[in-house]
């Protein structure tokens, strides 16, 4: 099969539906063996039931691919567990003898305003957001590193998942926030760090209608006349199998949004008025100094639900 991600072995974690979904076809589109990662729960990360008959969400993706004339094999380990983040490179590399991307998406939900939100939703949520990043990419590294060391320096890309939550905040999503926030720092530190190895590390902002958003899309639907959902999670996918393949060469340690037919390259955080009297400020003189250079800075974004 010939297409942008032809000969590349890619795992996408939470693919069993929403953006993870559109992201395995996308990358098998373009000629990729993919390994579908789901562990079928629900939205808020309870146990979810299999579909009747034909497996559960991985299984079904699976199936897709294949149907469609590509490669595919599901993977159903935890992520945000050692032995599952590790059991999805060996997956990689025992089907297809390679591993080459890794796509960090797996996620769920716990909204509450912060008075109510309870240690374990924090808790759950942190951990598969920002600690199910963190393992698969520890352990596809120590791959890389290691083929590196061998002689073997690869192309290897790694696309993680963040969200307009973790640029700005969203109200009642604290543990959401904190997490995708926290997925961008983590980006930043592994691009840096895995240069080395050959690996490329980006993180996208996606915006779509998934299980996850669809009460906030709920009313964005095709633009009258044109046909295109704006908040169809497919539209994400281009840039995100750009980002995949060898074609993004020397694109790292970077942040897009995306969404409906608009690409972003996020900025993040750059000096901004400064001042140095050289010696120590008073309490009052830190508040007057930081009062005016206030008064010359660029306001920041609205947090979400503001």
């Amino acid at each position: 099969m010939t297409g942008l991600s032809a000969d590349r072995v890619v795992a996408v974690t939470g693919a069993g539906r929403g953006l993870g979904r559109a992201h395995a076809l996308a990358f098998a589109a373009e000629g990729a063996r993919v390994v579908v990662n789901d562990l079928g729960v629900g939205l808020d990360g309870t146990p979810g039931s299999r579909a009747t008959g034909s497996g559960g969400p991985a299984d079904l993706v699976v199936a897709e691919i294949r149907e469609a004339g590509g490669e595919a094999t599901a993977h159903s380990g935890d992520i945000a567990t050692t032995e599952g983040a590790a059991s999805l490179i060996r997956t990689a590399l025992d089907t297809y003898g390679r591993f080459d991307t890794l796509v960090n998406n797996a996620g769920f939900l716990r909204d509450r305003m912060l008075v109510n939100l309870d240690e374990d939703d924090w808790d759950a949520v942190v951990r598969v957001h920002l600690k199910g990043h963190f393992l698969p990419l520890k352990h596809a590294a120590a791959h890389w590193r290691a083929e590196t060391k061998a002689g073997r320096t690869p192309v290897a890309r790694v696309v993680n998942t963040s969200s307009g939550a973790g640029l700005l905040g969203s109200v009642g999503q604290g543990n959401y926030s904190a997490a995708k926030a926290g997925i961008i720092g983590l980006t930043l530190v592994a691009a840096a760090e895995l240069a080395r190895y050959g690996v490329a590390v980006n993180a996208v902002a996606p915006a779509a209608r998934t299980r996850m958003t669809e009460r906030a899309f709920a009313d964005t639907m095709a633009a009258p006349g044109t046909g295109f959902d704006t908040m169809a999670p497919e539209n994400v996918s281009p840039l995100v199998v750009w980002l995949g393949s060898a074609a993004s060469a020397g694109v790292t340690g970077r942040v897009f949004e995306a969404e409906g037919g608009r690409i972003t390259v996020m900025e993040g955080w750059h000096p901004g008025p400064t001042t140095d009297r050289g010696t120590r400020h008073t309490p009052a003189e830190a508040g007057e100094t930081a009062r005016e250079l206030l008064s010359r800075a660029v306001p920041p974004g609205r947090v979400y639900g503001t």
